[in-house]
C-alpha cells in the first residue's frame, strides 16, 4: 500500500516547517489527559462487542462517539456523520471539526478508525479512537491557528473503506482538491500488550516513491519523533508508513505521519485484542504525546488558556493501586492522606464485586485470575484503573 512514484500531486501539498521547542501551555494541556479517561473510553469501547463495519455494532460505537463529543461541547454544526457505502454494506465516518483562528480553511486532521473485526478491538483500534477523545475534549476551547478535524473512520479493516471514501469524494473530488490539508496525522494500534515494556513508540514515516512529498513527509515525522520526547516520557523509533488510514491521502500528495506501537501485539484481528490484554498506560502516555504533536501542528496558543478550574487536573490521578498484577491484597497510597474515600471492584459490564469505604488494602483473595475495574471516590472526585488478578 506503499504509494509509487508516478502519480501524486506533491505540488498541492506544501508543508510549512516551524522548529520544536518546548511550549509551557503545551505541556500544561498534554498533561490534562487522564489515565482515568483513557481507561474508562477503553472499556466503553470494549462493551460494544465486535465493532464490523456496517454491523448495528458499529453503529452504535458511532452514537456513542457522538455523544462523547455533544457532551465536550461541541454543536451538532460541528459533527458530522459521513456515510458511504461499498458493495452492500453501508457505514458512516464521524468528522468533528473545530474552525481555526488565522487559516480557517486549512485543516489538520487527527484520525483512527472505530471498525474492529473478530473480536472488541481494545487496541486496535479503541487506542487510537480513545486519544482522539482526549484530544478533543481537551482542545475544544483552545485557539488554534489552523483548523482541526477529528476522524473516526469506519471500514478501515475492510481495506481502508471509509478513508478513501474521505479522501476520494470529499477531500478531493476527482483530481480537484476541495479540502486545503496542512497534514493528517493517523493513531492506529497504540495500545501495547500488557505485560511488555511498553516504553517506545514508532512514528510513521512516509516513504513513498515522490521525492517532494517523501522529503515534506520524512519532515513531519522528525517533527513528531521530537514532540514526542517534548510532551511525553516515550521513546521513538521510526517505521514505515504503511497499511492504515493515512494511505488514502497519501496517494493524493498529502503529508502523512503518526504513531504505532514499537513491541507489536499478536491480539489485533483476533477474539483476544481485549482490555485485559492491553496496556492503558501506554495509551495514556501516547495520548500525551498526540496532544502535543497536534498543539504544534495546529499552532495552538501559547499563552495559557487553562482556568483555575482545568489547572486542578483530577488530584487523585497521581493514585497508585499496586501490585498490578495482584495476587491477594491490593494496596491503596493516595496522593493526601486522611481522606474520605470509597473503593470498588467491577467486572467488566460493571457489576460490583468488592466495595470498601476508607480502606488501603484490599483483601482480592476471592477474586479468580482476569481483568477488573477498580474505581476510587473521594470528595467528588473520581479515578479508573485497570486492575489484574494472577495467581
Amino acid at each position: 500500500m506503499i504509494k509509487s512514484a508516478t502519480f501524486f500531486l506533491c505540488s498541492l501539498s506544501i508543508y510549512n516547517f516551524q522548529a520544536q521547542s518546548f511550549i509551557q501551555a503545551y505541556q500544561d494541556r498534554a498533561n490534562m489527559v487522564t489515565q482515568t479517561n483513557i481507561t474508562t473510553n477503553l472499556q466503553e469501547f470494549s462493551n460494544f462487542g465486535i465493532k464490523t463495519t456496517g454491523s448495528a455494532n458499529n453503529a452504535n460505537a458511532l452514537n456513542w462517539l457522538k455523544n462523547k463529543y455533544a457532551s465536550y461541547g461541541y454543536s451538532a454544526s460541528q459533527i458530522v456523520e459521513d456515510p458511504f457505502t461499498f458493495g452492500s454494506t453501508s457505514s458512516k465516518n464521524l468528522v468533528i471539526t473545530k474552525t481555526g483562528t488565522l487559516y480557517p480553511n486549512k485543516y489538520v486532521i487527527i484520525c483512527g478508525h472505530f471498525d474492529t473485526i473478530n473480536g472488541p478491538g481494545v487496541n486496535d483500534n479503541g487506542s487510537g479512537t480513545s486519544i482522539i477523545l482526549e484530544a478533543a475534549r481537551i482542545l475544544k476551547d483552545v485557539p488554534t491557528e489552523y483548523s482541526i478535524k477529528f476522524i473516526h473512520f469506519s471500514g478501515e479493516e475492510q481495506g481502508l473503506r471509509g478513508s478513501q471514501h474521505y479522501a476520494n469524494t470529499v477531500a478531493y473530488q476527482g483530481s480537484n482538491r476541495v479540502l486545503d490539508i496542512k497534514l493528517v496525522f493517523n493513531l492506529d494500534q497504540v495500545g501495547g500488550k500488557m505485560g511488555n515494556n511498553n516504553n517506545t513508540v514508532f512514528c510513521d514515516e512516509d516513504m513513498g516513491g515522490n521525492s517532494s512529498n517523501t522529503a515534506a513527509g520524512v519532515a513531519a515525522t522528525q517533527e513528531l519523533v521530537t514532540l514526542t520526547g517534548l510532551y511525553s516520557p516515550l521513546l521513538t523509533d521510526i517505521d514505515q508508513a504503511e497499511d492504515t488510514d493515512y494511505m488514502p491521502f497519501e496517494a493524493k500528495g498529502e503529508v502523512i505521519t503518526g504513531y504505532f506501537e514499537k513491541l507489536r501485539s499478536t491480539y489485533p484481528h483476533t477474539s483476544n485484542d481485549t482490555f485485559a490484554n492491553t496496556d492503558p498506560v501506554y495509551i495514556y502516555n501516547v495520548g500525551k504525546a498526540s496532544v502535543g504533536a497536534l498543539q504544534h501542528f495546529a499552532v495552538a496558543t501559547t499563552a495559557s488558556t487553562l482556568s483555575t478550574k482545568n489547572l486542578s487536573v483530577n488530584t487523585l490521578e497521581s493514585i497508585k493501586i499496586y501490585p498490578n498484577p495482584a495476587k491477594d491484597f491490593l494496596h491503596i497510597e493516595l496522593p493526601k492522606k486522611g481522606k474520605d474515600f470509597s473503593f470498588e471492584i467491577t467486572d467488566m459490564i460493571g457489576h460490583t464485586l468488592i466495595k470498601e469505604e476508607n480502606k488501603t488494602q484490599i483483601n482480592i483473595s476471592n477474586l479468580a485470575n482476569g481483568a477488573y475495574i477498580g474505581v476510587l471516590k473521594s470528595e467528588g472526585q473520581t479515578v479508573v484503573r485497570k486492575i489484574l488478578i494472577e495467581k
